[in-house]
């Protein structure tokens, strides 16, 4: 099928390191698809960078680093936006669609820091900063001797403030830090078995906006678009929307496929990491939203529902 090819493009980004390096990946990649075609990109700075000062999931969860540039779409600003798929909330405005998922970095957290080679290796007391409820149960679980505080900020503010001393060590996705040119500052990876990542941690989403122009925006990006990589997200992201898909629920879902068989873990704890339940199934890489169902019903049986009551209470609680 022939594809109508527009004369310009716009990617809406948001304007951290981190953010523009993946716009400009997708815009080379457009680029050399479609040379006919000028790729720019619109920088944008969204809720979730200016609020630094709370964790996400006090002041509104992961839309916040998506709405402005949704709006920059939906008024013929901008074309398409990139987006961490961790950050894209599990349901999208009426109106907007994840065009494709490109090939996943590294799912796996980083354990990063100037004097520690890993969390194992901290002592009591130390202070270990993560902006992530899933990471802070994880922790809390397995090193309860340790400190845990939040960490806002785009990745070079994340690791000023290490190095400034404000904490002993921090916790990242690996993506990150390697998309950047940064793995020497990963000092461990933590195994999935340790640190079970977060839906879709790895990967990049496109997100496009309804057109009356005529460009088939999806048949445009569907050379970007990872079929193994989509299949994964799409069973992960689907344990997050049936649990709500909230920040203030500390939730992983990670599903590695071979040879066409998916394999899917998922798990919901209370942010102290007292109470845990955790699922896997195996099943075909094409039956992913099945799959995903599938372990979601597991968690039910091990009681995830009254843990994530729970930890919804404490966060209302704790706002009051």
């Amino acid at each position: 099928m022939e594809v109508n090819i527009p004369s310009r493009l716009v990617i809406a980004s948001r304007e951290s390191r981190l953010a523009l390096w993946q716009a400009e990946h997708v815009r080379d990649r457009l680029s050399q698809l479609y040379p006919q075609c000028s790729v720019e990109i619109l920088g944008m700075t969204t809720r979730g960078d200016q609020i630094l000062d709370r964790t996400l999931s006090k002041v509104g969860g992961k839309g916040l680093f998506v709405k402005e540039l949704e709006v920059a779409m939906a008024e013929g600003r901008a074309d398409l936006a990139v987006h961490s798929l961790k950050d894209v909330p599990m349901e999208l405005p009426d109106g907007f669609a994840l065009a494709a998922v490109l090939e996943r970095e590294d799912p796996r957290d980083a354990f990063v820091s100037n004097d520690y080679a890993s969390l194992a290796d901290l002592p009591a007391g130390a202070i270990v900063g993560t902006s992530s409820l899933r990471r802070q149960s994880l922790i809390a679980a397995r090193y309860p001797h340790l400190v845990i505080k939040p960490l806002r900020g785009n990745l070079d503010t994340r690791l000023g403030k290490l190095d400034r001393g404000d904490y002993a060590a921090i916790i990242l996705a690996a993506a990150g830090l390697k998309r950047l040119g940064l793995p020497q500052r990963i000092r461990a990876l933590l195994d999935p078995d340790d640190s079970l990542p977060a839906a879709g941690q790895g990967a990049m989403a496109i997100e496009i906006a309804e057109r009356t122009d005529g460009v088939d925006m999806i048949a445009l990006l569907a050379p970007l678009n990872h079929v193994v990589t989509s299949q994964a997200v799409t069973a992960e992201r689907r344990v997050s929307k049936v649990f709500g898909g909230s920040c203030q629920v500390p939730l992983a879902a990670h599903a590695t496929i071979e040879n066409g068989t998916m394999h899917l873990r998922a798990m919901v704890a209370t942010p102290d990491g007292k109470r845990v339940a955790s699922a896997e199934v195996h099943g075909p890489a094409t039956d992913a939203t099945q799959l995903g169902d599938q372990v979601s019903d597991k968690l039910r049986e091990q009681d995830a529902v009254a843990i994530l009551q729970s930890c919804l209470a404490e966060a209302d609680g704790a706002d009051d």
